[in-house]
C-alpha cells in the first residue's frame, strides 16, 4: 500500500485516540505491521519516536497550567527512565544475538502486552457498567513522603517503563491505571501528570530507540502529520460522542489484533 495513506490513517487513529483516550500506541503500531507491512522492530521504534512529540507538547501544556502531580511525575520518572534504558538494552542484545529473531520477538511482546492492556480496561469497563456498586478492596495507596511509597513508585515505573521500551505500548494506559490505583488522584490532574510522565519516559525511550537504527523517518513524518489534527478533532467531538459503545467495540478490535499478534 502507498506510503501517501499513512497520515490519512494515522489521521483516523488520531480521532479515536482523541475521542476514547485508548494509547495510540496499541493502534498505530499493529497498523504499520498489517496494513503497511512494516517489520516489528521498525513499527516499534517508530511509533516511540512518533509519540514523543504529541505526549511532550501535551506536558508542556499541562506544566503551565499546573495541572499534574509534580512529585509523582518525578518520582515515576526516577524509575521509568532507567527501566526503559534497560528495555533498550534489551534490545541491542536481541539485536546483537539474534538479529534475526528480533521481529518474532518484538511481535510476540506487542500482542502480549495489548491483550494485557486491553483486557485489564475492558475488565474495568464492564465492572463499572454492570456492577456500579460493586465495592472491591482498595489497593494499598502509595505514600511519597516516605522511602517505602518512593521504592515502590520508582519499582512500578522501572517496570512499565521496560515494558513501554520493548513495545511501544502502556506509556500512557498503564500508568493511568497506577496513578487512579496507587496514588488516588483527581480527574484534574490525572491526565496531566498522565502525559507529563509519558513525555519524559518517551523522550529517553526514543533516544534509545535511535541508536537501535531501527527509526524509520518516512513513518514517523507522515504519522505527526495525520495524527496530532485527528487527536485535537477527536478531543472536540468527545464531547457529544457515546464513549462506553465507541471503546467497547475498539477493545474488541484490539483483542483480535493482539491474539493474531501472539499467534
Amino acid at each position: 500500500m502507498d506510503f501517501l495513506f499513512l497520515p490519512l490513517f494515522s489521521f483516523l487513529v488520531g480521532i479515536v485516540v482523541g475521542l476514547t483516550g485508548i494509547g495510540g500506541a496499541s493502534l498505530i503500531t499493529p497498523m504499520l505491521i498489517f496494513v503497511f507491512q512494516v517489520p516489528p522492530a521498525v513499527a516499534v521504534s517508530s511509533d516511540v519516536v512518533a509519540a514523543t512529540l504529541m505526549k511532550v507538547v501535551g506536558g508542556i501544556k499541562h506544566w503551565q497550567q499546573k495541572t499534574l502531580d509534580v512529585e509523582v511525575v518525578k518520582w515515576l520518572a526516577l524509575g521509568s527512565v532507567p527501566g526503559s534504558l534497560f528495555g533498550v538494552g534489551i534490545l541491542h542484545l536481541i539485536k546483537l544475538r539474534a538479529e534475526q529473531n528480533l521481529n518474532e520477538i518484538m511481535l510476540h511482546l506487542l500482542g502480549v502486552t495489548i491483550l494485557l492492556v486491553t483486557v485489564l480496561a475492558l475488565l474495568q469497563m464492564l465492572l463499572l457498567t454492570f456492577f456500579p456498586q460493586l465495592k472491591l478492596p482498595e489497593l494499598p495507596k502509595f505514600d511519597l513522603n516516605t522511602q517505602l511509597g518512593r521504592w515502590q513508585t520508582l519499582s512500578i515505573g522501572a517496570f512499565l517503563g521496560c515494558v513501554v521500551s520493548l513495545t511501544s505500548v502502556a506509556s500512557g494506559s498503564m500508568f493511568a491505571l497506577v496513578l487512579i490505583a496507587f496514588f488516588r488522584l483527581d480527574a484534574r490532574k490525572l491526565v496531566g501528570t498522565d502525559i507529563s510522565q509519558a513525555a519524559i519516559l518517551l523522550l529517553f525511550t526514543a533516544l534509545g530507540h535511535l541508536t537501535l537504527g531501527t527509526v524509520d523517518w518516512n513513518l514517523v513524518l507522515p504519522i505527526w502529520l495525520g495524527s496530532v489534527p485527528g487527536v485535537l478533532i477527536g478531543a472536540k467531538v468527545c464531547q457529544i460522542a457515546p464513549q462506553k459503545p465507541l471503546r467497547f467495540i475498539i477493545y474488541s478490535l484490539l483483542m483480535m489484533v493482539s491474539l493474531k499478534l501472539v499467534y
